[in-house]
């Protein structure tokens, strides 16, 4: 049998999802639009919360939009809306930042235009980077062995948790 150790409970995550969104604030407040990508599919949900979060603390509009691409082999990327970022304030968001992998190349179609600003959030960081990607907003980082794999659980559109098995 596997064993799983659950490294944040529901309440403790929301918690860092409600101080990660307080950061983007601080840091982006003169900012008129804010654009937050989730990544399908944990990411799609923790952008979610971070813009209600966001209602009521931050002054200007907030779009989400959905990015999906295949994390094995992420040469598809695709966006559930197009829109203009030039000039815009973009977060990419993730649940799980492992190697830096998955939003190197979600980047790309936002490089093909000229953004203001790109920033990334994600619930829970390993220390296990081997792409130039630095998260600017974490919940929670956590040193792992290679062996060990994080798995953020959402359910009804709700963080339940997450685990390390």
């Amino acid at each position: 049998m596997e064993y799983k150790r659950q490294i944040l409970t529901a309440e403790v995550a929301n918690r860092k999802l409600r101080r990660m969104a307080l950061q983007v604030v601080e840091q982006n407040y003169n900012t008129p639009q804010l654009v937050l990508i989730g990544i399908k599919a944990n990411g799609i949900v923790i952008a979610e919360k971070i813009r209600q979060y966001l209602n009521g603390v931050f002054k200007g509009e907030v779009v989400v939009l959905e990015l999906s691409l295949d994390k094995k082999k992420p040469a598809a990327i695709t966006m559930n809306n197009s829109v203009d970022f030039t000039n815009k304030t973009v977060l990419l968001i993730d649940d799980v930042a492992n190697s830096g992998r998955t939003m190197m190349y979600a980047l790309k179609p936002l490089l093909e235009q000229l953004p203001n600003k790109i920033q990334t959030l994600a619930l829970v960081e390993r220390t296990h980077k081997t792409f130039p990607v630095a998260v600017d907003y974490v919940g929670f980082s956590i040193s792992t062995t290679l062996d060990e794999h994080i798995q953020v659980e959402v359910e009804n559109g709700e963080v339940t948790g997450a685990w390390m098995d």
